[in-house]
């Protein structure tokens, strides 16, 4: 079921278009993140759509309704907005910044019912948080009010959920289990989730679709999305930096003839390549078979690679080829501690090369 709709829309501020012809739909059960470089318009989107930010032109429809025709409180019974804005929060603990998002559900006296308080409840302890219930909002972390935020987008009970960057100032274990948690509220419950996210390894893992802002904006899923040149012309990056496979960059390779030669596979090559990467070393890399585990990462950093078909043994032309660059290099590094029918022709390049350390 859709749930938010946009027809060409365009957002930015007194006039000045950020974005432009924006059109996507997103569905119950379904987490949308929305990528793009700094500047692009992210939280503008968001803010849009969200009714926060008058939109320049185009249509927004909320459960099919456009969204100048529905009330501020009935809104905000359909759609809980998180922003990265500092809010001010006088003198409120972190129990009555949740129980605010009840507000939409009580009367005048703004007085909780007993299936307020139970929302406000459950919604702390899903994000862990229940511990700082008393606490000041002021007087806690960066990433513990973030938490706090979360729980109340989520005490709201929306169908829709609009985060913006949910997972700034949190530590790599709580950003997981923030995205599990989303997955689960959509599996679950329904919700529609659209969020903004900087980190693009966990927008391919968690997200349903994706939406790029470019100058044309892009939505597909991430398949679709997360394709080495694609992001490579999206974030102004030599191509061959983003790997698709795993959704993580690596940075620019040291050019130049390499110094040292890398016999790796199967990822145990991986550590040594960074390691010379930081040292400004050029190097080679090889014989690597298509498909492995580290290539994508020689293919980013390393001056040259040598590799052969998948699953097919190093040829004596494979063979050929690496001895001559490694007869060019100062220094041979073997990270392989075992090796196979497969990758034989490496074991024979080692001992060979086994007095040039």
């Amino acid at each position: 079921m859709e749930q938010l709709t946009t027809k060409e829309l365009s957002a930015g501020y007194a006039k000045n278009v950020v974005v432009q012809g924006l059109s996507f739909e997103l569905n119950s059960g379904e987490i949308l993140s929305v990528i793009g470089r700094n500047g692009s318009g992210k939280s503008t989107v968001l803010k849009t759509v969200s009714g926060q930010l008058e939109r320049i032109s185009g249509e927004v429809y909320l459960g099919g309704k456009e969204l100048g025709s529905i009330t501020a409180a009935e809104t905000a019974r359909i759609m809980s907005l998180m922003l990265t804005d500092r809010i001010t929060a006088e003198r409120m603990t972190c129990r009555s910044i949740v129980e605010s998002a009840r507000y939409p559900y009580t009367g005048r006296l703004g007085l909780l019912s007993d299936t307020d308080k139970a929302a406000v409840s459950e919604a702390m302890s899903l994000t862990d948080v229940t511990e700082l219930a008393e606490r000041d909002f002021r007087q806690i972390s960066d990433g513990q009010r973030q938490r706090v935020m979360l729980a109340r987008a989520i005490a709201q009970q929306p169908k829709v959920m609009l985060l913006d960057e949910p997972t700034s100032f949190l530590d790599v274990g709580a950003k997981l289990r923030l995205l599990t948690l989303l997955r689960r509220l959509v599996r679950e419950r329904g919700i529609a989730v659209m969020m903004t996210l900087h980190e693009l390894e966990l927008a391919q893992r968690f997200s349903d679709r994706v939406l790029c802002l470019t100058e044309k904006p892009v939505l597909g899923t991430p398949e679709e999305i997360f394709s080495d040149s694609r992001v490579a012309e999206l974030y102004g990056i030599p191509e061959g930096s983003f790997c698709g496979l795993y959704g993580s960059a690596e940075p620019q390779r040291v050019e130049g003839e390499p110094k040292v030669f890398v016999i790796g596979g199967g990822g145990s090559g991986a550590a040594v390549y960074r390691k010379l990467w930081r040292e400004g070393v050029p190097f080679a890399a090889g014989v690597l078979h298509e498909g492995d585990a580290e290539l994508p990462i020689a293919k980013a950093l390393a001056a040259r690679v040598i590799t052969e078909r998948a699953f097919e043994p190093i040829s004596d032309e494979k063979f050929e080829e690496a001895l001559a660059v490694m007869q060019t290099c100062e220094k041979v590094i073997c990270t392989i501690e075992n090796f196979g029918t497969m990758n034989a022709a490496n074991k024979k390049l080692a001992e060979l090369f086994s007095n040039k350390k």
